[in-house]
Order: structure tokens, then C-alpha cells, then sequence
């Protein structure tokens, strides 16, 4: 897949990213056409959407595609990015060790250059309610920012919606929609408030018995965050 840089003539674009979540990794062409449909519809590419990374999990059968685009188009291209998704993922066939509940699982929307997490917000509402109204049988819950008045963590609505399980979609009541379908499953929308150093991919290596730590990109001169929001450790046992 050709990767598409925005120019530096750009940066004055006001800019917001997405780590959008699908549950597929086995399958690259099906990966790499849904990063495409982010990009722009019938070959043409917009200028002010970018994919600047792919990461996918062949154990996870999970890929995660980092969009960055104006505040004004991201939604658009998310939501292209999704309809893609949604015609060639099935749950109902899908396996992976990842807990997850959706074709496409998750949906985080962060703020990167003047853009206020209010305009992630909308943006995020807007985004569930189109996908909800385009794909019969999508459902949306609302967790963290996107989750008012309560702001719920992902945590709890994980253990709300039997996420490690693989409940009866049946049963669950979302946010927005009607009650999933299994080959849709649920997506999870939340909008965060932090700023461009959520979506600064950091490699930390830890060894523990000495308490030595190096970081992958070891240059970084922005924003720190206080707290670590997620954590995975590679499987040195296989």
C-alpha cells in the first residue's frame, strides 16, 4: 500500500487523528482496502486525509490504522473507512485471541492541532449516528469523553458488555442502534482529551529483574502524559 504524506504546505490545517480499530489482520488486501477508502472514494485521494501507519496483530487478528485529517473531513473518512470494514469483516466467522466485539472495535478520536476535544466530540456523536443510520445492524456505546453525563472508562463498559465473553449480542443494549448483529458486532466510540502525544507510537522495552527501560524514539520534545492509558506486552513464550 503507497502511503500518503500530507504536505508541509499544510500545516496550517487544523488536525485531529483516529486509531481506528478492525477486527482483521490475517487478511492484508482486506486491511489495506479499508486504509484506501479513508484515503478518498473511486481512486481519488483527498489532500487533507493521511494513513500514516498500519499495525496489525496476526494473533489478534487485529489491525489498527492511524488517520489523521482536518477536523472538518475526518468524519467523512472515518466513516468510509467503516462502511468498508463492515462489508468484509463477518463476527461470525472472525477468530482472533484479542477480546473484541465488533468488526470495527474500537473508534478513539484525539485532538491534535487547534482543535478543541469538544469538536472531537461531535465529530464522534456525528460519526455513530451516521454509521447507525449506513449499516443495518450496527450498534455504538459511548465510553470516556464521549459518554456524557457519566464519562464511563473502557474498563467499565468492557466488563458491562461481557467484552471477554462473547455474550449473546441479543442481549446487549447500546448506546445508539438497535441490538447488534453478529456479523456487525458492537463498535466503541469515545473521544479523548488528550493531546498529540497519545498518538505518538512509542516502543518501550522493559527488563524487569534490572528495572532498565529505553525507549524506541527517544527524542521527544512535547506534551508528557501523566498516565499510561494502555499497555501490551509481547508473547516471548511461543
Amino acid at each position: 500500500m503507497k502511503k500518503i504524506s500530507m504536505s508541509s504546505s499544510r500545516l496550517g490545517l487544523r488536525l485531529a487523528a483516529c486509531l481506528l480499530n478492525i477486527s482483521e489482520a490475517r487478511r492484508k488486501h482486506i486491511v489495506e482496502n479499508i486504509a484506501n477508502a479513508a484515503l478518498g472514494k473511486n481512486g481519488q485521494k483527498h489532500p487533507e486525509v493521511s494513513v500514516l501507519n498500519i499495525f496489525s496483530d496476526q494473533n489478534y487478528n487485529r489491525s489498527v490504522i492511524t488517520i489523521v485529517a482536518s477536523i472538518d473531513e475526518l468524519g467523512n473518512s472515518i466513516l468510509a473507512a467503516c462502511l468498508e470494514a463492515f462489508q468484509s469483516i463477518d463476527m461470525q466467522i472472525q477468530e482472533g485471541i484479542h477480546p473484541c466485539l465488533g468488526a470495527v472495535d474500537l473508534i478513539p478520536i484525539y485532538p491534535l492541532t487547534d482543535v478543541g476535544v469538544e469538536e472531537c466530540g461531535a465529530v464522534a456523536r456525528s460519526l455513530a449516528e451516521n454509521l447507525v443510520r449506513h449499516v443495518p445492524g450496527c450498534s455504538v456505546f459511548l465510553f470516556g469523553e464521549a459518554d456524557l453525563p457519566e464519562k464511563r472508562t473502557l474498563v467499565q463498559r468492557r466488563k458491562q458488555l461481557g467484552w471477554f465473553t462473547r455474550r449473546d449480542f441479543s442481549a446487549l443494549e447500546p448506546d445508539l442502534g438497535t441490538a447488534p448483529a453478529r456479523r456487525c458486532g458492537l463498535t466503541a466510540f469515545f473521544r479523548k482529551s488528550e493531546t498529540a502525544v497519545s498518538c505518538q507510537r512509542v516502543n518501550l522495552w522493559i527488563d524487569i529483574s534490572s528495572s532498565y527501560t529505553r525507549a524506541g524514539r527517544s527524542k521527544w520534545d512535547g506534551p508528557v502524559t501523566t498516565a499510561v492509558y494502555q499497555m501490551g506486552w509481547e508473547n516471548l513464550t511461543t
